[in-house]
């Protein structure tokens, strides 16, 4: 049997004939004119772990309560065969490599990610128009216009996706029971936040700012320069259309802002090799001063610290703004996940079902709240939940409705948040903050060509390409010195730079019908 992650148990399914899904299950007529449930649609279905705890940690993700909930309420039975999030990329092209797919496929966004490697474009996907007519229009009516746009390909849609509805996701997380230690106001800018570090450092803080590997969650001061190096955050320098790294004065401005932390312990010397589970572990451990995080995660994040620093308090507060006035994290894709249908699949509208009952109100509640008389009760009408306060059980919360809940406004969860001070206050931060702060930039779909032919050269959404990266390493660590971020870019163009900004130009200027170009939102 062949595994792709070690905690899963279950392998690729052969491609299975599926028959309808529906929420409760359907009656079909029997020989002796009586009536029998109908059989259950079988198919299996690839998701990436997203390095959630309860699903790491599962013996058997397709033995877990609330997937045979989940398989009850839609008259399923799902294969789920876990990706890892640490391995993600590798193990998709491995799969597509082999032809072991499955007969859903999650990918990472739109048809032309890194993970898909190519395999839309060679046919192996199914296009769904006419089926989502047929059989989801709860689909085609809640989903954004413009995240089908991101599955869609020569004019057809080729994957139903997970969307937000705000871009502006990721933001900047404070101890605010440390700052108030320190009689310190909110920081706003660069200069700001640097002091409030130092103030923190001087406390026994041990990571006045949390950094990670990559710079991937630890990338706010590239947001208040304005000089992300992602994928999505090209610009028009003079005639040409370039990545916004090319701007020297901004990125050189970043570059030495992390450096100044380093060199003074304001970010842990070990950064570059800080993985997601040791990020977040310090953080819950309270070691962490400032960080940046996934705001709808924020109270839950808030609950598990407590249980080891009990008088710790997250607010969530303005990234730092740089010589603009302005900042932010990267604007996110309007699509989390999509969903990939195999073309061999022979029944492929019961997968479109399943899909489309993700919308329903049944869906909402099941995802949001779980199972009546279990995990909450109605009294007068009304819904009576309380969320878990122990770190096992919120990691189990979160898995139901973050990670299961396969289609959805990613946002935040406003039937959990709308029963709480906490959570009003969270959905104002949203709408009254987040709102009004990123950074975005051109963007082409599908990936550039020239992209895709020169990996080393080919960032990801939140992280920038190899050669990039290994240089803004070592620039931070004084290995190399930050005037010589110049020679970087000659560097890039040499390895390929060149023919990503000749067709970047080109397909701008042409307004290439067969690229979606995305101007910048904010």
């Amino acid at each position: 049997m062949k595994k792709w992650m070690k905690v899963s148990l279950a392998s690729v399914m052969a491609v299975t004939t599926l028959t309808a899904c529906s929420t409760k299950a359907p009656e079909a007529s029997n020989a002796a004119g009586g009536s029998k449930p109908a059989e259950k649609a079988k198919f299996s279905i690839s998701m990436r772990t997203l390095a959630f705890n309860h699903v790491e940690k599962s013996p058997n993700i397709n033995e877990d309560k609330w997937v045979k909930r989940l398989e009850d309420l839609t008259n399923t039975d799902l294969n789920i065969v876990l990706v890892p999030h640490k391995e993600y990329e590798q193990k998709m092209v491995q799969m597509f490599a082999t032809n072991d797919i499955p007969d859903v496929v999650g990918g990472s966004g739109g048809v032309s990610g890194k993970e898909m490697a190519g395999s839309v474009q060679a046919g192996v996907f199914m296009p769904l128009d006419d089926l989502l007519q047929k059989y989801g229009q709860n689909l085609l009516k809640k989903i954004p216009k413009d995240a089908w746009q991101k599955e869609t390909y020569k004019g057809k849609i080729y994957a139903i996706p997970e969307y937000l509805s705000n871009p502006s996701r990721r933001t900047v997380a404070i101890r605010k029971d440390l700052l108030d230690k320190a009689g310190l106001p909110i920081p706003k800018t660069v200069d700001e936040y640097l002091t409030v570090m130092r103030k923190f450092k001087e406390m026994g803080v041990e990571n006045p700012y949390q950094g990670r590997e990559n710079f991937k969650y630890a990338d706010s001061f590239f947001g208040a320069f304005d000089a992300y190096p992602y994928m999505s955050m090209f610009m028009k320098q003079g005639d040409q259309i370039v990545p916004k790294f090319f701007n020297v004065e901004n990125m050189t401005k970043a570059l030495q802002t992390y450096k100044t932390m380093y060199d003074e312990g304001l970010i842990n010397k070990e950064f570059a090799t800080i993985n997601p589970t040791v990020y977040k572990n310090s953080i819950l451990a309270g070691k962490s001063g400032i960080w940046s995080m996934n705001a709808n995660e924020v109270l839950q994040w808030e609950q598990q610290m407590r249980a080891n620093v009990p008088t710790a308090k997250i607010e969530l507060i303005a990234a730092p703004t740089g010589p603009d006035g302005k900042g932010g994290a990267y604007l996110y894709n309007s699509v989390t996940r999509a969903w990939f249908i195999n073309k061999n699949v022979k029944n492929p509208e019961a997968i479109i079902k399943f899909f489309d009952w993700m919308l329903s109100d049944e869906a909402e509640k099941f995802f949001t709240f779980g199972v009546e008389g279990e995990t909450f009760k109605t009294v007068d009408g009304k819904i009576d939940y309380k969320a878990p306060t122990d770190p096992q059980a919120i990691d189990e919360e979160r898995y139901r409705q973050a990670f299961l809940w396969m289609v959805q406004d990613t946002t935040y969860n406003k039937g959990t948040l709308s029963l709480t001070e906490e959570g009003k206050k969270l959905m104002s931060t949203y709408d009254n903050m987040l709102a009004k702060e990123g950074r975005d930039g051109i963007q082409f779909e599908p990936r550039l060509d020239a992209l895709i032919k020169n990996p080393d050269i080919s960032p990801e959404s939140d992280y920038a390409a190899p050669l990039i990266l290994q240089h803004m390493v070592k620039m931070v660590y004084g290995k190399e010195p930050i005037s010589d971020w110049p020679k970087v870019i000659e560097e890039y163009k040499s390895k390929g730079g060149n023919d990503v900004i000749k067709e970047a130009t080109e397909k701008f200027n042409k307004q290439d019908p067969s690229v979606t170009i995305s101007m910048p939102r904010r």
